[in-house]
């Protein structure tokens, strides 16, 4: 992250209030950004957001990416220079039980948000974070590429092939690359893989859910421990959506496309290795044990390419995920501590920062 080209920017950020919104509110804070949120309430309770108390360095507004005249409001007040969609539905086992909601949230969302950039004028980057499911997943054993065809199976997955479809229509219909010195829009999306880190108390999801069964001393129940995920710290793809707004801003439609961010392919780990080395990590007789499958589809494997990004952004993962999973359990056992979450988290994130110096 270039702290000097983010000193001072006017920032639009959706879903502010999430996992990895709050982790991107901080890392653009510390930067000296002049960052907007735009969100719902946190989903989960606890969560990052208040916990770290991150109004207290930006602008927070409560408000729905499904509410156009709320969104245009708030994007005009901000005048931003940066834009970066990050609020969604973000659960695929949700999605089953509440598809309009999350069609209406990751498609009419993204939808709002690109229209809103247009009637707002001045935003130079615009990065919509869709995920790593937009693919059309075919349980290949080799990574995909940004040019592999979209599709998704459950609502989740195909709303947010959905959404990078929006993204490619308003690119070409209304911020074509070539007509570029007349609007000066660059839109681009950021697809990554299954992110981990402290802060994550969602239902559902592997990390949280063996986390918290270790908190209470149970063992942790696990679904599918065969299934291969593309596994990384949060930091990682969030140091990815910078470099390339970064880009965006400085050199408009030459990364005006969609791009991977996922971890080094000897990363992508089946879930039962995930669950040993955390038990290990956690100590104290932490243990997991398989539970009955859920009833709708998940899939076996999914890796990602992201050649792309180290060839042309110079962006490439930088922790290992043992590292990756060290610094969540040691996150999460501090928070059990009483520790300041704030600064916990602003460690971290300096830690990553030096990592990246060193590199």
């Amino acid at each position: 992250m270039n702290s000097a080209f983010w000193e001072g920017r006017r920032v639009f950020l959706t879903g502010h209030t999430g996992f990895k919104g709050s982790w991107l509110s901080l890392m653009l804070q510390q930067a000296g950004a002049h960052v907007t949120g735009f969100a719902l309430p946190p989903p989960t309770q606890p969560n990052l957001f208040e916990q770290a108390d991150l109004a207290a360095g930006m602008t927070s507004i409560t408000g729905d990416v499904r509410d156009f005249a709320a969104l245009q409001a708030a994007m005009r007040d901000c005048r931003p220079e940066i834009v970066l969609h990050l609020a969604a539905q973000p659960l695929v086992g949700y999605s089953y039980q509440h598809p309009v909601e999350t069609y209406a949230t990751n498609v009419m969302g993204t939808v709002h948000l690109m229209e809103a950039v247009r009637q707002t004028g001045g935003a130079r980057a615009v990065v919509n974070v869709t995920t790593d499911k937009c693919y059309e997943n075919r349980e290949w054993s080799w990574p995909y590429r940004e040019n592999e065809t979209l599709g998704g199976h459950d609502p989740y997955s195909n709303s947010k092939a959905c959404s990078e479809l929006v993204s490619a229509c308003f690119r070409d219909s209304f911020f074509p690359r070539a007509e570029f010195d007349s609007h000066g829009v660059a839109v681009a999306t950021a697809r990554a893989g299954n992110v981990i880190g402290g802060g994550d108390w969602a239902a559902n999801r592997l990390i949280p859910d063996i986390l918290a069964a270790f908190g209470r001393g149970e063992a942790a129940d696990i679904r599918s421990p065969a299934s291969v995920r593309p596994w990384q710290h949060v930091l990682e793809p969030l140091s990815g959506y910078l470099a390339l707004a970064e880009s965006l801003h400085e050199h408009g439609p030459h990364y005006a496309e969609a791009w991977n961010f996922g971890p080094r392919t000897d990363d992508a780990r089946p879930v039962a290795w995930i669950a040993d080395k955390m038990a290990s990590l956690w100590g104290d007789g932490a243990s997991w044990r398989q539970a009955a499958s859920l009833q709708h589809h998940e899939a076996g494997q999914l890796r990602l390419d992201s050649s792309k990004a180290a060839e042309r952004l110079g962006w490439q993962p930088r922790l290992r995920l043992e590292e990756a999973l060290r610094m969540t359990v040691e996150w999460s056992k501090q928070y059990l501590n009483g520790a300041d979450l704030r600064a916990l988290t602003q460690d971290q994130i300096r830690h990553y920062g030096s990592l990246t110096q060193a590199d």
